[in-house]
C-alpha cells in the first residue's frame, strides 16, 4: 500500500505531516467560526424573525437596521472581506494572519448568510401555531423556544448544513492570504509548485468532508421531519 501511494501520489506522501496538519488546521478553523456563527446567525435570524412587520417583537427600527447590516456584509465578496477586516482580527485575535487570523473573517463571511437560511426556516413555521400560542398567553420568549425553534429543527439543520459546507470552502479559499489549513496547502503545493497530485487529494479530501456534513445534516433534518 506504502509502495502504490509513493506511486501514485509521491508528493503528497512527501509531505504527510504538512498534509495531516492542513487538515487539522481546517477542522479547527471550521468548528470555532462555525460554533461562533451558529450562535450569532441563530440570534440574529430569530432577531430579524420576530421583529419585521406583524412579528410577536414587531420594531421596525431594530429589524432595519438589522436587516441593513446583513446585507452590507453579504453584499461584500469573501476575498475581499479576508483583508477588509485585518485590523478587527489583529485587534481581537492579536494576529491576521494564520488558523487564528481567519476565524473573524470567517465569521464576518459565515453569520449574514447562516442568519438570512435561519430567517428562511422559520418563515416555514404555520403561523396559525403562534396564534394558538399567544391565545394561551405564551410570552415571546416561550413562543420562540417552544413554537420557532422547535417546529423549524429540520429546517434549522437544513440551513447549517448548507452554511457548514460552505464554511468549509471559505476556510479553503482563506488559504489564498496564508490562513493555512488545506486551501493554503493546496496553494503552496499544488497550483504554485505544479504537483497535481496534491491538488488533487486536496479536492478529494475536502469531497470527503463535504459528503460527511451532508450525511449527518440530512439525518438529523428527516429525523426531525413531521
Amino acid at each position: 500500500m506504502q509502495e502504490f501511494l509513493n506511486n501514485w501520489i509521491p508528493n503528497v506522501m512527501g509531505k504527510q505531516s504538512a498534509f495531516y496538519q492542513a487538515i487539522i488546521d481546517t477542522l479547527v478553523m471550521a468548528s470555532w467560526s462555525g460554533i461562533i456563527s451558529f450562535v450569532l446567525g441563530l440570534s440574529l435570524g430569530v432577531i430579524i424573525t420576530v421583529t419585521r412587520a406583524g412579528g410577536i417583537l414587531q420594531h421596525a427600527g431594530v429589524y432595519q437596521v438589522l436587516d441593513k447590516v446583513i446585507n452590507f456584509f453579504r453584499s461584500i465578496p469573501f476575498i475581499i472581506l479576508l483583508t477588509g477586516v485585518m485590523p478587527f482580527s489583529r485587534l481581537i485575535m492579536g494576529t491576521a494572519i494564520g488558523v487564528e487570523g481567519a476565524i473573524v473573517p470567517l465569521v464576518f463571511g459565515t453569520v449574514p448568510f447562516f442568519a438570512r437560511q435561519i430567517e428562511s426556516a422559520l418563515a416555514e413555521i404555520d403561523h396559525g401555531l403562534i396564534e394558538a400560542a399567544l391565545s394561551m398567553g405564551s410570552s415571546p420568549v416561550e413562543i420562540i423556544f417552544r413554537v420557532y425553534l422547535r417546529e423549524s429543527i429540520a429546517g434549522i439543520a437544513r440551513s447549517t448544513t448548507i452554511t457548514a459546507i460552505s464554511l468549509l470552502g471559505l476556510t479553503a479559499m482563506a488559504g489564498v492570504v496564508g490562513a493555512g489549513g488545506l486551501g493554503d496547502f493546496a496553494i503552496r503545493y499544488g497550483h504554485d509548485r505544479n504537483q497535481t497530485d496534491v491538488t488533487y487529494v486536496t479536492v478529494l479530501v475536502l469531497v470527503v468532508m463535504v459528503s460527511i456534513i451532508q450525511l449527518i445534516g440530512s439525518y438529523v433534518a428527516k429525523r426531525n421531519t413531521h
